[in-house]
């Protein structure tokens, strides 16, 4: 299984035109983990699995896992049984409720600053009205 997940795997690289690092620091997981996967060392984990299907909708989870479905996937394919799991409508409306709220005391946001895993940040500032 694992030797054609890395063909599989590849595939995705290839197809969104990405190195092995941009496409681990895309998914939010290690350069080594992809290197493991990639090697044979490691199998892949379900939350590597997940973050890959997250990231990349276009990507049939059942297609990445076993081979089975095609990529990119053809929303008009049902070749896989693919649950159909919605949330209860009452969620769905407590959800939009929340989201119409006005906010109390809405404030600005004057600066967005992102830390990354290797101590480096970028700042980023909104425009001033």
């Amino acid at each position: 299984m694992n030797e054609e997940f890395v063909v599989r795997l590849k595939r995705l690289l290839e197809h969104y035109d990405l190195t092995v690092s941009a496409f681990a620091d895309s998914i939010g997981v290690q350069r080594s983990s992809m290197s493991h996967i990639l090697n044979g060392r490691n199998r892949p984990s379900l939350d590597f699995i997940m973050k890959v299907v997250q990231t990349f909708p276009e990507v049939n989870l059942y297609w990445l896992l076993n081979g089975k479905g095609s990529f990119p996937s053809d929303s008009a394919e049902m070749e896989s049984p693919t649950p159909n799991i919605s949330e209860p409508s009452n969620l769905q409306q407590e959800k939009k409720q929340r989201l119409s709220l006005p906010l109390k005391d809405a404030k600005e946001v004057l600066r967005v600053v992102l830390f990354y895993s290797d101590g480096t940040f970028e700042s980023f500032e909104t425009k001033k009205h």
